[in-house]
């Protein structure tokens, strides 16, 4: 699938030279000549906050029928339930007023090919150990059970009973709702 932003595989330079970077300012000179101030608040109108994979195949905004300013967008690799996930969930629900968290873990996820190891090597890379976990898993169902668990738990979340999880499936667009339980 090729989308206005593609770039050949191992490329660092846009088509019309400069770098990637180059060409997203480009965007965004073009995005602001057409802007207008939608005048929003910073709190999402559904009170929802969506905790979801960094995997560039995941539009999440098309694939909820999501319009800017609906919702809190946090992002990750897997798309699990960190400390920092934790932190912006807590600013989210106390201060920008969300009450629903929503899970989505996706198929094929980059984390189910690491390990922890990947910690090790990078260690022995650079000569030091990454303070965080890889959070690797095997089991995407299981992830997103222990990311709604740690949801459910946390003391700082002020709502916790509108926590749901789901996997996205790459190929269909489908949202599969992972059971709690």
């Amino acid at each position: 699938m090729t989308t206005s932003a593609s770039v050949p595989a191992g490329s660092t330079s846009s088509s019309v030279g400069g770098t990637v970077t180059d060409r997203l300012v480009e965007a965004n000179q073009q995005y602001a000549a057409a802007f207008t101030d939608p005048g929003m608040d910073a709190r999402p109108v559904l009170h929802v906050a969506v905790v979801a994979c960094m995997d560039a195949r995941l539009d999440l905004h098309d694939a909820l029928g999501l319009s800017l300013g609906d919702c809190h967008t946090i992002r990750n690799a897997g798309g699990v339930v960190t400390d920092d996930v934790i932190r912006s969930l807590t600013i989210s629900q106390r201060a920008l007023g969300t009450r629903s968290v929503v899970l989505i873990h996706h198929t094929g996820c980059g984390l189910e090919s690491l390990t922890e190891d990947f910690r090790h090597d990078l260690e022995m890379e650079v000569g030091q150990r990454p303070p965080w976990a890889v959070e690797a898993f095997r089991d995407v169902d299981q992830d997103v059970r222990q990311s709604m668990q740690r949801v459910r738990t946390s003391p700082f979340l002020l709502h916790t009973d509108d926590v749901r999880g789901f996997v996205f499936d790459v190929k269909t667009g489908l949202l599969r709702e992972v059971d709690p339980a």
